[in-house]
């Protein structure tokens, strides 16, 4: 259960550039707004650049930062040296590696970065530790808590899903939101509607996704969401 003297937690997937439409920027902006309106915490993957640095740089500039909380592995951080060279953490060059760094700063503290107009970042190791951290701050939230989807590119949809597939697992029960502006999301809401015609996918579980198309209706199917009936009831531990 909830702790209804807490806030709600929000994790946010999203892409970590801007894209070719400003309608996604704008509503990486207006999500943080209404975040802000309903005193929602920002979970995110720590980044400066894109939809990801967007949402965390105005919901800073208007809830403060301790209300965003960055987390992001070594790898995906750039250190700037005093000679204004880029030290690059991790073993591989980002164009090498194929996914630039989505953070360059001047210092590292022990455990993460100082804090910023994106928040309060911490440093993990890797991909695993990240999702799970963000999880963990989700499910430490408040009534409202969930997950919710920008635009974005493998990572975005990878993560979403997860989250999704942790939902029909019985990890967690709170709710997975896609925000489908401009019906970027479509064919991915087509694909589970197939999935639940053909047989892979309950019909209750087929519900688990839901989609809101404006941001206005995030928060309110946050609130709102119920776990499906045909979620599998079973026991994770510390999962």
């Amino acid at each position: 259960m909830s702790d209804p003297e807490k806030p709600a937690v929000v994790c946010v997937f999203c892409g970590s550039v801007s894209g070719n439409s400003p309608v996604h920027m704008e509503a990486a902006r207006s999500l943080a707004e209404e975040f802000h309106k309903n005193n929602v915490q920002l979970v995110y993957g720590g980044g400066t650049t894109g939809l990801m640095g967007e949402v965390a740089r105005v919901l800073v500039s208007l809830s403060g930062p301790k209300a965003v909380h960055g987390i992001i592995p070594r790898a995906l951080v750039k250190v700037a040296t005093v000679n204004g060279m880029r030290e690059h953490q991790g073993t591989a060059d980002s164009k090498a590696a194929g996914k630039a760094a989505e953070r360059v700063v001047d210092t590292v503290e022990a455990e993460g970065i100082p804090e910023s107009e994106y928040g309060v970042t911490t440093i993990v190791p890797d991909m695993h530790t990240r999702k799970r951290l963000m999880a963990t701050k989700v499910l430490e939230g408040g009534p409202g808590s969930g997950f919710v989807s920008l635009a974005g590119g493998f990572g975005t949809i990878e993560e979403v899903m997860e989250m999704t597939t942790w939902n029909q697992l019985g990890i967690h029960k709170v709710g997975v939101v896609l925000l489908n502006i401009n019906g970027y999301w479509d064919g991915l809401l087509a694909w589970v509607r197939n999935a639940v015609k053909e047989g892979y996918i309950s019909a209750e579980n087929g519900e688990i996704l839901a989609e809101a198309k404006e941001v206005s209706e995030v928060w309110p199917k946050l609130l709102a969401y119920r776990a499906s009936n045909g979620r599998m009831q079973l026991d994770w531990g510390q999962e």
